[in-house]
C-alpha cells in the first residue's frame, strides 16, 4: 500500500522546483537603502559636510597608481598632479580609494567650520575612526586601523599640486599654478593595534597653509549620511560630490548640460582600462548616487548623459 508522501512525489505540481528566493542584501547595501529612506523622509536633517572644489573637479586615484614619479589627473584646461611623501628615507607612495576621499571630507569640513589649520583629530584612534564611519573592531592586517593610519601618512605627507593654462590671446597664454604639502607638521599618540586606547594628548594634523587656503575657498557642501552610506566607492563617493557641484553649474544656464563618458572618465577615472568599462562601472555607482541623492535628474543620451537642473544634494540655505 502506497503511502501519502509516496502518492505526493507522483503528482507533478509536488515535483516542481520551489522559487528561488533573491539573495539576501549585503550590508552595504543595507546601509545604502536605510540611508536613502533616511534622507527621503528627513530631507533637511542633513549633517554638513564639505569637499575642496579643486579635488571634485579632479579627484584622487581610485586604485594605486604604482611606482611613479609624479601622477596628475587633468580637466579641461586644469590639471591635478599629485606626488608621494616619504618617511624615514621611505616613499610613502600615493594616497588612493575610499579612505583618503573619507579623511579629506572630514578634513575640509573640520577646516571650513573651525577656520584653524591646527585639525585635532582626538585620544583614540577608535574615536576618530567611527567619524569616519569606520570599524575599530575589526583586527588583522587589513583592519580599518591599519589602511586608515597607512592612508592618512600617504595623505598628510603627499604634495598636491593645481595648474591651469588659458589662452588669453592667440599669442599669450595665462599660466597659473600653486604647489603645496597637504599637511605642514603632524603629532600622532594613538595605538593601531588597540584603537580604543586613550591617549593623554590628542592626535592632531596641521594643514599646509596653501593646502589650507585651496580647500576652504568655495567648498562644495555635502551631506554625511549619504558619504557614510557610499563609503565602499570610491568612484560613487566621487559621483556624489561631483554632481551636486555640476547640478549648482547647471541650474545656472537653466539648461540640460551634455556630459560624455570620455570627458567624465578623464576627470574622475583615467585609470581605467578604456571608456567602455569606466561607463560600465559609473553608471552602477550613478545608480548607488541617486539612492542617496533623490532629486538628481539624469537621462540617457548617445556618448554619455544630460544632467538636468534641480536641487543641488545640499540647498543652499542648508550648506
Amino acid at each position: 500500500m502506497e503511502s501519502l508522501g509516496d502518492i505526493l512525489k507522483t503528482m507533478p505540481e509536488m515535483r516542481r522546483p520551489k522559487k528561488r528566493l533573491p539573495p539576501p542584501l549585503t550590508p552595504a547595501i543595507e546601509k545604502l537603502v536605510a540611508a536613502s529612506i533616511e534622507i527621503r523622509t528627513y530631507p533637511d536633517a542633513i549633517e554638513r559636510a564639505f569637499m575642496a572644489r579643486q579635488l571634485v573637479q579632479c579627484t584622487l586615484p581610485h586604485s594605486n597608481p604604482g611606482n611613479v614619479p609624479v601622477w596628475t589627473r587633468r580637466n579641461g584646461n586644469s590639471l591635478l598632479t599629485l606626488q608621494p611623501g616619504s618617511r624615514q628615507g621611505k616613499v610613502l607612495g600615493y594616497p588612493y580609494g575610499v579612505l583618503p576621499r573619507l579623511l579629506l571630507f572630514w578634513l575640509v569640513t573640520e577646516a571650513v567650520q573651525g577656520k584653524q589649520r591646527r585639525i585635532y583629530l582626538g585620544k583614540s584612534l577608535a574615536t576618530f575612526m567611527r567619524q569616519l564611519g569606520l570599524d575599530p573592531g575589526r583586527g588583522g592586517k587589513r583592519s580599518d586601523a591599519t589602511r586608515l593610519k597607512n592612508q592618512m601618512d600617504r595623505l598628510f605627507r603627499a604634495r598636491i599640486g593645481f595648474e591651469r593654462v588659458t589662452s588669453v590671446s592667440p599669442n599669450v597664454m595665462e599660466e597659473e599654478w600653486v604647489d603645496m604639502p597637504v599637511g605642514s607638521e603632524t603629532h600622532f599618540w594613538w595605538d593601531v593595534k588597540n584603537p580604543s586606547q586613550d591617549t593623554i594628548w590628542e592626535s592632531w594634523v596641521e594643514l599646509g597653509e596653501k593646502f589650507f587656503e585651496a580647500i576652504t575657498a568655495y567648498p562644495v557642501p555635502a551631506d554625511m549620511r549619504a558619504l557614510r552610506a557610499l563609503k565602499n566607492s570610491a568612484l560613487a563617493l566621487d559621483l556624489y560630490v561631483w554632481a551636486t557641484y555640476r547640478v549648482h553649474q547647471v541650474n545656472k544656464k537653466r539648461a540640460a548640460q551634455f556630459i560624455p563618458w570620455d570627458g567624465l572618465m578623464g576627470q574622475l577615472g583615467s585609470e581605467y582600462s578604456n571608456v567602455k568599462d569606466f561607463k560600465r562601472k559609473a553608471k552602477a555607482a550613478l545608480h548607488k548616487v541617486r539612492g542617496v541623492y533623490p532629486a538628481l535628474k539624469i537621462s540617457q543620451s548617445n556618448g554619455g548623459f544630460l544632467l538636468h537642473p534641480g536641487p543641488t544634494a545640499v540647498p543652499p540655505a542648508l550648506a
